[in-house]
């Protein structure tokens, strides 16, 4: 699709981006968060996460502690009602909700609206709510089961620069309508560190939801700038993974998903960690996870074989992390026979053959300046992988075709 310059501007116009590309901060729009005073709002969502054919998870924030819902159907009416309850409690009083979806259908459309009440005051047998807030109707749509074709995109090292995400979308097909992908991967480093819900929520999620992740959800892989920072360890509040774990696998079509978490690029001992780092066991429990994910059957079945890893135990320099992911990662992805690693970290955009040390393709985004940025698009069938590189001025600077190996 060639580049529409006055669709971009709007686009880039709607979401507060125009001119210095900077979006507008929910703390300023929204001063006085958390106090009663303050009517219900959502300040960031809802934005989708963990898309499966059964099931999906939907997520969005408050200003004020809340009890929250999901209206959902198949058809024109939202006739069907989701909450999230755990111990026989319907969760509330909360700010971060998160409603799973179950029991949908493989291949089907479905229409949504998220639903808010502000609890005002929550006593023991008695709870006092204010007025409700619901959002606009959104749509979605399960994968099938024995889909035979999906396309997804990637980003990585984005680092506190949250006008890349609609400046590559927009720049690069996506029209805002008919996306050309099914779901986008954040690889890695959307952070410079994290030190705030503010900053995980203007730099991150309002950027993707006002982009796409109302109806096309995101996969968070977790980078080593996202370990650092005050609010490191709240950060996976915000997201959804099958395990709850940052590693996992997960099958999407002729695609079988590996994502695990390179940690941090030097020693736990290193004095930036101010001894609160333990990647190196972290990494340990990963290698014994992933000697049995690649001895399991959906993996050795599936036609095609990803891992999206931040750092790539190759290619990466010889830092301590990239050479333990090394050590503890190499020979599984090789006795796996993986197809295709998709990496960032190194800021230099590279694409390497297989060779002697690695038997598959290793593909690392460029970033986070101006003129390094990348967009990855992967299009996979059950025959082939079709992945291009493009440069943020459009130049296309990788390309790998993957053909199905037949044993």
């Amino acid at each position: 699709m060639p580049f529409n310059r006055r669709l971009f501007i709007q686009k880039l116009s709607k979401i507060g981006a125009l001119g210095t590309l900077a979006l507008p901060t929910w703390s300023t729009a929204l001063a006085g968060i958390n106090k009663t005073n303050d009517k219900i709002a959502f300040i960031a969502g809802p934005y989708l996460q963990n898309l499966m054919p059964n099931e999906v998870t939907i997520v969005w924030i408050t200003n004020n502690n809340s009890l929250s819902w999901v209206e959902y159907g198949a058809g024109t009416y939202l006739s069907l009602k989701a909450y999230t309850a755990r111990n026989g409690l319907i969760q509330a009083n909360n700010r971060i909700n998160k409603v799973t979806i179950k029991n949908l259908k493989p291949g089907s459309e479905y229409k949504y609206r998220i639903n808010s009440k502000e609890i005002l005051h929550f006593q023991a047998s008695k709870v006092e709510y204010g007025q409700p807030l619901q959002s606009i109707i959104y749509s979605f749509k399960t994968p099938a089961v024995d889909e035979e074709a999906f396309k997804m995109v990637i980003l990585n090292d984005i680092h506190d620069r949250p006008q890349t995400i609609p400046q590559l979308l927009y720049k690069h097909g996506y029209t805002g309508n008919n996306p050309d992908f099914d779901f986008v991967v954040l690889n890695g480093d959307c952070f410079d560190h994290v030190d705030s819900e503010e900053q995980v929520i203007d730099h991150l999620l309002k950027p993707c939801t006002e982009v796409f992740s109302k109806e096309v959800p995101f996969i968070f892989v977790q980078g080593n700038h996202e370990v650092r920072g005050s609010f490191a360890r709240q950060l996976p509040d915000y997201f959804t993974y099958p395990t709850d774990k940052y590693y996992y696998s997960f099958t999407r079509g002729p695609v079988h998903f590996v994502i695990l978490d390179s940690g941090e690029d030097k020693t736990d001992d290193n004095w930036e960690y101010n001894g609160l780092a333990a990647f190196d066991e972290y990494r340990e429990v990963q290698q014994k996870w992933l000697e049995k994910e690649i001895e399991s059957e959906v993996f050795k079945k599936a036609a095609f074989r990803v891992v999206l890893i931040h750092i790539s135990p190759y290619h990466s320099g010889d830092w301590h992390g990239t050479l333990h992911c090394r050590q503890l990662f190499g020979p599984l992805f090789n006795k796996g026979k993986i197809d295709l690693m998709l990496s960032g970290h190194t800021h230099r955009y590279a694409t390497h053959d297989a060779d002697a040390t690695h038997n598959y393709p290793i593909v690392i985004g460029g970033g986070p300046l101006e003129g390094k940025r990348t967009l990855i698009k992967l299009h996979a069938t059950k025959k082939e992988l079709n992945l291009k590189m493009i440069r943020d001025d459009g130049e296309e600077v990788g390309k790998y075709t993957i053909k199905k190996k037949f044993v």
